[in-house]
């Protein structure tokens, strides 16, 4: 029997990107054919561009239209990344060009400006990595250290890697240098006194770079020399508060002229600020108590839904994963199933209509589907796998052709593949791995990077055929436990620990 939570709202319609029966043609265009994610549909379309983590497309009949990324096949997310850049070469001068060909490192350090990376998937589009590495792993370009304790992970943008750290009971936002590590300039949030120190990856967009301390001070500086833009702080501004007593972990989201995150208050789960001023456009509403996990924000991050044709904003919270509608901030429904009273903490997976949610703590793994219901939306449940079906700690969950990869097991991260629609097994769960304690996992180039707990990287084939383990190595560091998600941008494989930066090269020869 399904179950079915809702909470009535307006909602807008959006058109679909595969719609049915288009076949006229566009002129002077390049169409070529696009298919979905899960290969059931296809369409005629010319590539405009990317923005915000949207592909930009003109359909054959003359319709632009804007889908994510991650929406699309394998296939066609390398044609966008290879085409734009094409376009960027052919429209540079000889210097940029020249950059590009890698002879000048620091601006070709490729992008992932957020969590997640550009489409909040934790998918690298880069092609033309090792398919297995050397024994002892790959080169180690350079290692630098002094960024703080903590477990934030880094971003990257231009020629600059974005991450924090606490420093002297004080935590910063920090920039670097992309070529080889060297600090550029450190901007303090405020204390660090809650745990070790930073668990947030800053976000980067254009000018500016927004980060959340674990004391919940928010903060915009400048990407070019650190100088505050604005200020806010959960508590002070939103009443804001955690579900427990880990500090406020969240990256914060940049949406067009938005930026949202999660204070956690009772009149303010989720607020929506001006990315530029700080000013709050809009708070959600989200009384406190509930029959599962606990009041108040949790250690995951907002991603983006269209579900049901409403854009909304997606997040795991103390009480369970809401939807909050994007152009009001009211919210559209909750699911507490998945909620426990420790730490909820992976970030949602959404695609199309559907959102895949897990929390570790012996609690287990769901797959909602978002539909239209009078004037407001649903969050279906469609199963429910218990804790020993799939569990999945705080490593986060990789959604690759229809399938989940991640770590199953509360602070184990035994590989597991589960196809999404069924909730079926198609692998792992039951076997150990190459490493030890939770996994960090990221998709590049048909290979997921498994970052354990102890400090072994693993490349694992990106199949649900079987479990392929194809390298394993140590990293050069292990200060504490490796919980920092592992970044690869420009070729290079980013992996932080603590007060330490690691950068290993990872380009196929």
């Amino acid at each position: 029997m399904k179950t079915v939570f809702r909470v009535a709202t307006c909602f807008t319609t959006v058109i679909a990107f595969f719609a049915a029966g288009v076949i006229c043609v566009a002129a002077d265009e390049d169409l070529r054919t696009w298919t979905s994610a899960d290969g059931r549909h296809t369409t005629q379309a010319a590539l405009l561009g990317f923005k915000d983590g949207q592909v930009q497309l003109r359909r054959a009949d003359g319709k632009e239209v804007s889908v994510r990324s991650s929406s699309l096949s394998a296939k066609d997310r390398e044609y966008v990344q290879a085409e734009l850049q094409r376009r960027r070469q052919e429209a540079a001068g000889p210097a940029e060009k020249k950059t590009a060909a890698g002879t000048a490192p620091a601006s070709a350090a490729g992008s992932w400006p957020r969590w997640r990376g550009p489409n909040l998937d934790a998918h690298c589009p880069e092609t033309g990595l090792m398919q297995q590495w050397p024994d002892g792993g790959p080169p180690l370009l350079w290692q630098v250290e002094g960024l703080g304790t903590g477990y934030a992970g880094v971003s990257v943008a231009g020629s600059k890697i974005f991450t924090m750290g606490r420093k002297s009971s004080e935590e910063h936002l920090m920039a670097l240098n992309a070529a080889d590590g060297s600090p550029l300039w450190s901007t303090p949030l405020g204390p660090g006194r809650n745990q070790r120190g930073s668990n947030c990856t800053p976000t980067v967009d254009g000018d500016l770079v927004y980060a959340i301390s674990i004391e919940g001070d928010l903060l915009c500086a400048r990407t070019d020399n650190g100088e505050t833009v604005w200020r806010k702080n959960f508590a002070r501004d939103f009443g804001g508060k955690m579900m427990s007593s880990w500090g406020f972990s969240e990256s914060p989201l940049v949406d067009g002229n938005l930026l949202l995150c999660t204070p956690g208050g009772a009149q303010a789960a989720m607020a929506a600020l001006d990315k530029k001023t700080g000013r709050p456009v809009w708070t959600t509403a989200m009384p406190y108590g509930g029959s599962h996990g606990g009041d108040g924000a949790g250690y995951s991050s907002i991603v983006i839904s269209r579900g049901a044709g409403v854009k909304q904003y997606v997040q795991l919270v103390g009480r369970g994963v809401i939807g909050v509608a994007a152009d009001s901030g009211q919210l559209l429904w909750r699911y507490d199933r998945i909620a426990n009273g420790t730490a909820n903490i992976p970030t949602p997976i959404v695609s199309g209509d559907f959102v895949f949610c897990s929390t570790g703590y012996g609690t287990g793994a769901a797959l909602l589907k978002l539909t239209r219901s009078g004037r407001g939306v649903e969050a279906v449940e469609q199963y429910f796998l218990d804790a020993n079906k799939l569990q999945n700690h705080h490593g986060g969950m990789v959604l690759l052709d229809g399938h989940i990869y991640c770590g199953h097991r509360h602070n184990e991260g035994f590989p597991i593949c589960v196809e999404m629609n069924s909730g079926q097994i198609r692998w792992g769960g039951d076997q150990r791995g190459a490493g030890s304690g939770s996994a960090a996992v990221l998709y590049a180039d048909g290979h997921l990077y498994f970052r354990y707990q102890n400090g072994v990287m693993a490349l694992i084939e990106a199949t649900p055929q079987r479990y392929n383990l194809k390298s394993s190595f140590k990293l050069a560091s292990v200060r504490a436990e490796s919980w920092p998600h592992p970044v690869i941008a420009g070729g290079k494989l980013l992996v932080r620990d603590q007060e330490v930066l690691m950068c290993y090269d990872i380009k196929a020869n």
